[in-house]
């Protein structure tokens, strides 16, 4: 029997590519998001689903498993891909925007791990896969709020890890480098207070460095062959890194001032 895996952000970026992959693999795809009508191409191909999710929307998320369940028959692994990068200057963020950047990356991320957890228990099996970012294990200028979400990533997986394993159930952390995606360009949001030009100049000079690394970087197939890796590896291995270049290793080997130095000199030059 094919096995199924639901994915969120499925319409774009690492979510679509994952959901292609899946689907070249021999498996049942439910490849959720807010406009699923949109998905003109993405409906045309066969074993995959197109469903309607809201990761900020309990309601959705239950109704996009059952649909899940109704269409496939089962769920063998569930992919956290929805989120967005929040960039800029803290000070110049809105209490909304701080709101908005929690709810989809943080609290929507746990919300469908808790709406899937009830029935990956019941068949004592099941794949939960986060996708956090390598900003989940090191920071980035102009980067505090989107890198404060992917550390909260972080943690909990590694935390829940040991609550769900008892059960079969096994968690896996995606740590991404620079991905050529949205993330750079209509699923990022920038912070911007009237009156507050302090910060612009040094925002400038991080996102003009940041948005040349998207672009220079690979898509986010990459990222997609990692996440099938993981579900299918047989491993009970918890992180697994997507063109990171080697960056993690030196955040782990480097003392602070020089780590810092380093991310000085690469993103404020």
């Amino acid at each position: 029997m094919n096995k199924v895996v639901l994915i969120t952000g499925g319409s774009s970026g690492i979510g679509l590519h994952a959901a292609k992959l899946f689907q070249s693999k021999n498996w049942k795809v439910a490849a959720t998001m807010r406009t699923p009508e949109k998905a003109i191409d993405l409906q045309k191909i066969v074993d995959i689903e197109c469903l309607k999710l809201d990761v900020t929307d309990v309601e959705s998320i239950k109704a996009a498993i059952a649909a899940t369940l109704e269409k496939f028959g089962r769920i063998d692994a569930v992919v956290n891909n929805a989120g967005y990068g929040l960039l800029g200057a803290f000070e110049a963020a809105t209490p909304e925007q701080i709101e908005r950047q929690f709810e989809t990356n943080v609290f929507g991320l746990m919300n469908v791990c808790r709406e899937i957890l009830p029935y990956f228990r019941e068949q004592k099996r099941g794949y939960i896969v986060n996708v956090a970012s390598v900003g989940g294990r090191m920071t980035f200028p102009a980067s505090s709020l989107y890198n404060s979400t992917k550390w909260a990533v972080e943690g909990f997986s590694e935390s829940l890890q040991y609550e769900v394993e008892q059960f079969n159930i096994r968690v896996k952390i995606i740590e991404p480098g620079p991905i050529k995606t949205d993330f750079y360009g209509r699923s990022q949001d920038l912070t911007k207070r009237e009156g507050l030009t302090a910060y612009d100049s040094f925002v400038s000079r991080v996102m003009e460095t940041m948005n040349k690394g998207g672009t220079d970087a690979p898509d986010g197939e990459v990222v997609a062959q990692t996440i099938f890796t993981a579900v299918t590896d047989g491993t009970k291995q918890l992180r697994y890194g997507a063109n990171t270049k080697g960056i993690l290793t030196a955040r782990r080997l480097l003392p602070d001032n020089l780590f810092f130095a380093l991310i000085r000199k690469v993103i404020l030059k």
